[in-house]
């Protein structure tokens, strides 16, 4: 065997590329280093051949499967590691099927609120006058049902004071939508936290991320909570003043209305700062350009405003749940004037009646809070501020600098969101002067959510959160390894496809 030594010590340096394995290649591509630590294993092999193969394996076959062995040993270990760590570790950014799970939510959040006013204007949300979260969710399945939650219902001082003259199929119509209002509410929740725990558990989100969707679903847990809060105020007489129309308290309604935009804008801005990240970290280069553009100074003021013009919009929409709390609606139905004037006389604004201090040190509050002529008043005050408002952002960021220096996208927003303030303001006016019918009442609270969701998003592709300019600065660095890593594979495949 000694013999062959030095034949076989040529043919194994002058060796082509083909004659090796594909293991033996993809390492050779990996480290500039392999080709003299693969020869150098070779002459080491060929020195003990004689002891190494056996009698039905040829030198050449015992020597490729000695250098496969190394490299198939080090993908073992390296995939056997990274199995055990991932299920342990957060990822560094979510699942983009995270975001789309996100705004869907969003977006059904959004349609029960409007279905909420729904159930408000039709009269339908004392007509179940039970919480019961579980065995709720069926609605009565035979006639004694029915008529059991009937008499619950004639016990009440809305059919008492409002509906004495109600028959049962009449009250089936206004309880299946207070039912279906209740549903909608329990499937938002179930499709909320249902997944939260998959998501977490398999960890698909990140670990901050983790924390917004246990957030968002207490919240949605609390939100049930102050529903029946809300109902339960509608149930009792002493709530009522003599003669009074029977409703539900304006205070817990607008804090309904409150704990629901919340988490309404928590979803859409979480949904949309993971699909947003993940946008960039497609194209990290065009990424890092436009958060240059975000980050000039002519762009500050505007930034600002769209969060200052997000808060007003957010406390008119708000006292908009005042007005609807008292049916402030259905007075003072024209506009821009209020009776013989602009505004009702400062008698009527501040009734002593409404006060129930005898200092009256609670006058004016209560009165804005309570007094149907100054909430009506103060609503109208905001809505034309706000629409103003948006009159205002709109020329500002259409002058020479804020232009010039504004990403596209941004541009559209600002334009849409004068849009929706047109239609907003029209619906407005509209709903007040036909005194409330439904349709444009349930269009004008949904057109209100609408201009929310024009100035969060705007407000949105405003920000640059410092976790997405870390991620993006990271995945720059990617790139060339990624790009070795598929010319590799490419040589790879063509190595295979030749032979």
């Amino acid at each position: 065997m000694a013999f062959f030594q030095p034949g076989l010590r040529r043919a194994a340096l002058n060796l082509s590329r083909a004659s090796f394995c594909g293991s033996c290649m993809r390492t050779t591509l990996r480290t500039p280093t392999t080709a003299t630590t693969t020869q150098s294993k070779i002459l080491r092999l060929l020195n003990n051949t004689s002891k190494r193969y056996s009698s039905t394996q040829s030198p050449l076959e015992s020597l490729s499967s000695k250098v496969r062995k190394p490299s198939a040993t080090k993908a073992q270990s390296s995939s056997n590691s990274g199995s055990s760590k991932g299920p342990k570790s957060w990822p560094e950014t979510n699942d983009k099927v995270v975001g789309y799970w996100l705004v869907g939510s969003a977006a059904s959040v959004f349609g029960i609120v409007i279905f909420g006013g729904l159930t408000r204007l039709t009269e339908s949300g004392l007509s179940i006058t039970e919480w019961r979260p579980v065995t709720g969710s069926l609605p009565p399945m035979s006639d004694a049902d029915w008529q059991s939650e009937f008499d619950k219902y004639r016990a009440s001082p809305e059919f008492k004071l409002l509906n004495p003259h109600m028959n049962l199929e009449e009250f089936k119509k206004i309880y299946f939508m207070e039912w279906f209002h209740r549903l909608w509410g329990r499937f938002i929740g179930l499709s909320f936290v249902i997944p939260t725990v998959y998501f977490i558990a398999r960890r698909r989100v990140t670990k901050r991320m983790a924390g917004t969707l246990v957030g968002i679903s207490g919240l949605i847990g609390f939100q049930g909570v102050i529903g029946w809060w809300m109902v339960k105020s509608g149930l009792r007489d002493e709530l009522f003043a003599p003669g009074s129309h029977p409703r539900v308290s304006q205070y817990r309604l607008t804090a309904h209305l409150a704990t629901a935009v919340v988490c309404y804008s928590w979803m859409l801005l979480a949904g949309l700062k993971v699909l947003r990240t993940n946008r960039y970290l497609r194209d990290p280069e065009t990424a890092l350009k436009t958060f240059q553009t975000l980050k000039s100074p002519a762009l500050k003021g505007l930034r600002i405003s769209v969060l200052a013009l997000t808060a007003l919009i957010s406390v008119t929409l708000l006292s908009g749940a005042l007005v609807a709390g008292l049916d402030a609606g259905l007075i003072y139905n024209e506009f821009p004037m209020m009776g013989t004037g602009l505004a009702p006389p400062k008698s009527e604004l501040f009734d002593p009646f409404y006060s129930r201090k005898e200092d009256r040190s609670d006058l004016i509050w209560r009165n804005m809070l309570e007094n149907p002529s100054l909430v009506q008043l103060d609503h109208r005050i905001l809505a034309t501020t706000t629409f103003f408002a948006v009159c205002a952002l709109v020329l500002y960021a259409r002058t020479g600098r804020v232009r010039a220096a504004m990403p596209k996208n941004v541009k559209r927003g600002v334009n849409g969101l004068l849009h929706l303030a047109l239609a907003q303001v029209t619906l407005g006016i509209t709903t007040l002067i036909y005194m409330v019918p439904i349709p444009l009442a349930a269009a004008h609270q949904a057109g209100a959510l609408a201009l929310l969701t024009g100035a969060l998003v705007v407000g949105q592709r405003m920000r640059v959160p410092k976790s997405t300019v870390a991620l993006v600065q990271k995945a720059l660095k990617a790139p060339p390894k990624v790009q070795a890593e598929m010319i590799s594979q490419k040589l790879m495949k063509n190595i295979a496809e030749k032979k």
